[in-house]
């Protein structure tokens, strides 16, 4: 299995705008409807978030879709199977974090994000590099 730096970063940093800074990257499932899903690769920059959507194969597919601090309308986070708490710690505190955000334009991005740390499941999550994207992550929403 390709680690995320070099299956990810390259689609996502054609994507940049001039000087824009990809600072991590992570991979989460995505609840679109009751029994319909799929994954992402989310990207954060310095400016936005890029929600990459991914094929059953774990491919980029299509656009991504890219949201600023100004169209993020609320967020909220929790642990995979409990109640919300503050959406920067719960992303670096919980192994698996729940996470729902609404757009100024009313999307809703259901998420479910894994640390990707430990012998167990380091490397079925992504290992390094989800770490490192997820602490990017909880850096980009602290300034929201």
């Amino acid at each position: 299995m390709a680690d995320l730096d070099s299956k990810y970063r390259p689609e996502l940093e054609q994507r940049l705008e001039g000087g824009e800074e990809l600072r991590g990257l992570s991979v989460a499932s995505q609840q679109k409807s009751r029994f319909k899903g799929g994954s992402v690769a989310i990207g954060v920059t310095d400016r936005r978030l890029l929600i990459q959507p991914l094929n059953w194969r774990g491919n980029p597919e299509g656009d991504p879709r890219s949201i600023t601090h100004q169209q993020v309308d609320s967020v909220k986070a929790g642990p995979a199977g409990g109640e919300w708490v503050n959406v920067d710690t719960a992303i670096l505190d919980y192994a698996a974090v729940r996470m729902e955000l609404r757009t100024t334009d009313g999307e809703k991005l259901k998420l479910m994000l894994m640390r990707g740390e430990g012998k167990l499941l380091g490397k079925l999550g992504g290992d390094e590099p989800q770490r490192q994207g997820l602490e990017a992550l909880a850096a980009w929403f602290r300034g929201v």
